[in-house]
């Protein structure tokens, strides 16, 4: 049953209407989105060490009840054009520390100034790079919000092509992972969605995808063959207009004897893990997400 809390900030939601809409400069999204994470309450017994990978600046977040042997890979969300080690730090810190696992938060490169590939072959680097640590394959999780879900998948993907060792699991919370909006959940939820819009999403995919077809399988996962793919954990909320997007990715993947668990959380928006501290369905999700790659991770 939903918590009165996470009713009562959802109305707020709803009534204060999303501030990342397309009326809005991208220029000022992204300043209002890195002012909100200044705001993000950092959990405790966590240590943040910045690292380079190439000239791609990311870090790593270690938790004190972490193995070093084991991580996670998270990339963050923001409709490929917004988003930072700075907006998603707390969030990846949560769940480093219910997953007992230390994680890469990467600032991949961002559209329009860097549409795809860019943030796909940023997220493949970080990848080889946790693979130059000496951490084996089978001890990875690629992890992603939002964009960043979808993202995580389409790195499975390319990764697998290239014949590469993949990850033990692939964490999608609210994946936004049809770039082509073509889901029912984009009008029938749409209403319902207190923070994002169909105007505003086609606006993000079409800054990202540049001149490229947006039904490809690398930029929007619910097209591509899932086959061979490590296990996925899904989540989603009642009331997002990427409802659609979530179900259809775990549709496709158990029908290609892929592993897919999803979860349609009551009355939850758009990544509502950000808001833990607040609500306790926030907290319930990570703790979900974290005994998912603790599993993954020691199978």
């Amino acid at each position: 049953m939903q918590s009165l809390r996470s009713r009562a900030i959802y109305m707020l939601l709803k009534l204060a209407g999303s501030p990342f809409d397309a009326s809005s400069p991208l220029t000022r999204q992204r300043e209002m989105l890195e002012r909100q994470g200044k705001f993000s309450v950092m959990p405790s017994k966590v240590d943040i060490q910045p690292v380079t990978i190439g000239e791609m600046y990311a870090e790593r977040i270690m938790p004190s009840n972490a193995g070093s042997d084991r991580a996670i890979l998270y990339l963050h969300g923001g409709g490929y054009t917004m988003g930072s080690c700075n907006t998603h730090r707390s969030l990846a810190s949560r769940i480093a520390l219910a997953s007992q696992s230390p994680a890469l938060l990467l600032n991949y490169r961002l559209a329009p100034e860097n549409p795809f590939p860019a943030a796909l072959e940023d997220a493949k680097s970080a990848y080889r790079w946790l693979l130059e640590q000496r951490i084996e394959a089978r001890r990875i999780v690629i992890a992603g919000d939002s964009s960043g879900g979808g993202l995580a998948v389409a790195a499975a993907i390319a990764l697998r092509d290239e014949k590469k060792q993949l990850p033990a699991g692939i964490v999608c919370i609210s994946p936004w992972a049809d770039l082509t909006l073509s889901g029912e959940t984009i009008s029938t939820r749409s209403k319902a969605d207190p923070l994002i819009s169909q105007e505003t999403s086609l606006l993000h995919a079409s800054r990202y995808t540049g001149q490229q077809d947006p039904a490809s399988p690398l930029i929007s996962p619910v097209f591509a063959d899932l086959s061979e793919l490590p296990p996925l954990l899904i989540q989603v909320g009642e009331h997002e207009i990427l409802r659609s997007d979530s179900v259809r990715l775990s549709e496709n993947a158990r029908q290609a004897g892929v592993e897919a668990d999803l979860e349609i959380w009551e009355g939850m928006w758009h990544v509502w893990h950000a808001f833990a501290g607040l609500i306790p369905e926030s907290q319930r999700a990570i703790e979900r997400i974290g005994r998912f790659i603790h599993d993954r991770m020691n199978a």
